[in-house]
């Protein structure tokens, strides 16, 4: 790819229309990020630890939280370190991995949001033969799917965007390397990267949406179908801290790639959000709607407690 450009570095130029409140944006994010990191490690280690939480629905659990630790980490450090007053730059390979990892982070993370679902379907659905359809095999080969489903995404968006060349400004108005953000510094024509940016994202983010709604629609009638109110709300309550973190997932992507017109605060606010925010409130959804976590977390805190007093 370097071959193709001039350039060797870009300059993230941060969050439209928010010059002056540097050290009031470092702290909240700072702030966000560390508990972002703190909330989902604790909850990999509720699910390691702990015994009665290594069934099929606590491993992809567990690995959601690796993935929200990861996803905020390819854009966060960066931007706190420009907004504690140190250079806005990013070299052109730094700006070529932003894009990718963060691409590929966020579709793979997509795909095992559809994964939950099904494990939640099946569950619901066909609760005598749940161990057996979603025996270990087929978790692992999810996640597998998953992740090359999320490298062909990414692969494709950054080839297309990085196979420009880059030999004008480098000013890139955003607090990270994304492809709305840094095609309009393409020297040649990008309309074609444009159209495949978006048909990717789109074609991704609905097929993924149609394949959860098609999961909850069932897993409803299941639902439905229940006579006691006991059980109905038993169901239910095992879905809606999952049904809540993808509509705090999808919701952004929505907003983001596919608005008419896009407006750059409204977008960089609602990035913000996907980036970094949401990934903290799936630490809190999971932690306090989920009786299996809060009680392998309080028993995380006690060996913790005990330790210190030893």
């Amino acid at each position: 790819m370097r071959n193709h450009t001039e350039l060797r570095e870009f300059i993230l130029l941060g969050i439209p229309q928010t010059a002056g409140m540097e050290t009031v944006l470092f702290v909240i994010f700072s702030l966000i990020y560390l508990f972002t990191l703190l909330g989902n490690l604790l909850i990999l280690t509720a699910v390691v630890s702990s015994s009665t939480l290594h069934t099929p629905m606590y491993f992809f659990l567990g690995l959601l939280s690796i993935f929200d630790m990861l996803f905020p980490s390819v854009t966060c450090p960066k931007m706190l370190f420009y907004l504690s007053g140190q250079s806005h730059a990013i070299s052109y390979e730094g700006c070529v991995a932003q894009l990718f990892f963060y691409h590929f982070l966020g579709s793979t993370e997509g795909c095992l949001y559809s994964a939950m679902a099904y494990d939640r379907f099946v569950a619901i659905c066909h609760p005598l033969r749940y161990m057996l359809i979603m025996r270990p095999g087929v978790c692992v080969g999810l996640v597998m799917a998953a992740c090359l489903v999320g490298c062909l995404h990414a692969t494709i968006l950054t080839s297309f965007t990085f196979q420009l060349t880059y030999s004008g400004s480098n000013l890139v108005d955003y607090f990270f390397c994304d492809i709305p953000a840094v095609l309009p510094l393409a020297c040649a024509d990008s309309s074609l990267a444009q159209r495949v940016g978006s048909t990717n994202v789109g074609f991704l983010a609905l097929m993924l949406w149609f394949s959860v709604c098609v999961s909850y629609t069932r897993i409803g009638i299941a639902i439905l179908r229940i006579r006691s109110a006991e059980g109905r709300q038993k169901a239910f309550s095992t879905c809606s801290a999952h049904l809540t973190a993808i509509l705090c997932a999808y919701g952004p992507v929505i907003i983001i790639y596919l608005q008419p017109t896009p407006n750059p605060l409204l977008g960089a606010m609602v990035q913000i959000l996907n980036n970094i925010v949401s990934p903290m409130l799936n630490s809190l959804i999971y932690s306090l709607r989920n009786k299996e976590v809060k009680s392998s977390l309080k028993r995380v805190f006690r060996h913790l407690v005990f330790i210190s007093l030893e």
